[in-house]
């Protein structure tokens, strides 16, 4: 084994869709809380807080394995880029170089200059730690620009704000929490083991410690049950917070994931695709006074366009929906395989590329002959269910 095989960072399984170009760093391992009934990431798995000595080791092997792929640039006489002559060469051999190697030389090579702090909630850690692990990662890499981590709300109203501006200023910039929903009913019911009073005092705690916030909220995540207050609940705490970004995540129920169980019993149903659509709707009809960025970054979420700032596209967003429920039925099965099968990101597809739209109508139109109408539904949960 080379020593660029050995040569190790350990990383955690899960980062947000835009830290996919980030350098990747574990810093606690799993969640803390680890109850949430939709979420099937960490459940079986133990939390346990990594030292500060074995995180600043691995920052310490990152540097070791960055400067090492700036000396390969040099020989390979592209002045010292990370670029594809470089990745091509460390990506076609798994033997020589190990998953971390290839980790770093991706990051080098997209430039994003930001780096996401695994798992799941890393605020836990005493506050004087995660200093100290932000100044050691600074130091090591001045390059950087953005550090972000994942955290929760329950976890962030025991903080001062005195305090997160302390990890502020040790160079912590982003701060993304999953309020799902603004519903108490919704919260209790889904064991997220936070109130909607508690996502709003958390919330403003991270604005007020001038730290950028990203809260993800979940469409469908009430069900047919609670729907529309889940809707108009998460719009009253958004507009309360006024977080710097709004990350749609619509709600999709595995059979690996405890909610499951709860839709075998019947006491949970799950909203169907055109249904999440007309929420989203009540939801972004809700939001008022806030400058919040809506992003519609992940293949779980139906109408990849409902992206803008608040409030001036506002009423863009609205209308991407409406194009959406004017199409006809089957326009829009259609687009909802399309979609799910990664072949569509805009509903103007369907126009765009008729080759494409015949196949899929012939796809769907074959399925349902063969297997019935449900078949369809089936198929397309099981494409979209793939990538959670």
């Amino acid at each position: 084994m080379t020593v660029a095989a050995r040569k190790q960072l350990e990383q955690g399984p899960i980062r947000p869709p835009n830290e996919a170009r980030s350098l990747l760093l574990r810093i606690t391992r799993n969640c803390p809380w680890n109850r949430c009934m939709f979420c099937p990431v960490y459940k079986k798995r133990k939390f346990s807080l990594r030292t500060v000595d074995e995180i600043k080791k691995d920052i310490a092997t990152a540097r070791e394995i960055a400067d090492e792929l700036y000396e390969m640039s040099s020989r390979l006489g592209v002045e010292g880029r990370v670029d594809d002559r470089v990745v091509g060469d460390v990506f076609s051999c798994p033997e020589e170089y190990s998953d971390s190697y290839r980790s770093v030389a991706a990051w080098l090579y997209y430039g994003t200059n930001a780096c996401f702090l695994q798992d799941a909630d890393n605020l836990v850690m005493p506050v004087d730690d995660l200093m100290e692990i932000l100044v050691f990662l600074r130091e090591k890499f001045p390059e950087i620009k953005r550090i972000t981590t994942y955290s929760r709300s329950r976890t962030v109203v025991v903080k001062s704000v005195e305090a997160l501006k302390r990890l502020k200023h040790a160079g912590l910039n982003r701060i993304h929490i999953g309020l799902e929903s603004g519903s108490d009913r919704v919260l209790k019911f889904i064991r997220k083991g936070v109130s909607s009073a508690q996502h709003l005092e958390a919330g403003l705690k991270v604005r007020d410690a001038g730290i950028e916030l990203s809260e993800y909220v979940m469409p469908g995540l009430g069900g047919r049950e609670m729907w529309r207050e889940h809707a108009l609940e998460t719009a009253r705490v958004l507009n309360g917070i006024n977080p710097d970004f709004i990350r749609l995540r619509s709600l999709r129920v595995p059979r690996r994931v405890p909610l499951y169980q709860e839709m075998e019993k019947g006491i949970f149903t799950m909203q169907s695709d055109d249904m999440v659509v007309e929420e989203i709707k009540i939801m972004l009809q809700n939001l008022n006074g806030i400058s919040s960025a809506i992003k519609s970054d992940h293949i779980m979420n139906l109408l990849e366009e409902v992206e803008g700032r608040l409030p001036e596209d506002k009423e863009a967003m609205l209308q991407v929906i409406k194009r959406y429920q004017a199409l006809p039925e089957t326009d829009r099965l259609i687009y909802r395989v399309g979609r799910r099968g990664g072949a569509y990101s805009s509903t103007s597809d369907l126009e765009a590329d008729p080759v494409t739209y015949g196949k899929l109508n012939d796809l769907v139109a074959d399925i349902t002959r063969r297997e019935g109408p449900d078949a369809v539904e089936n198929f397309i949960r099981d494409m979209v269910d793939r990538y959670i």
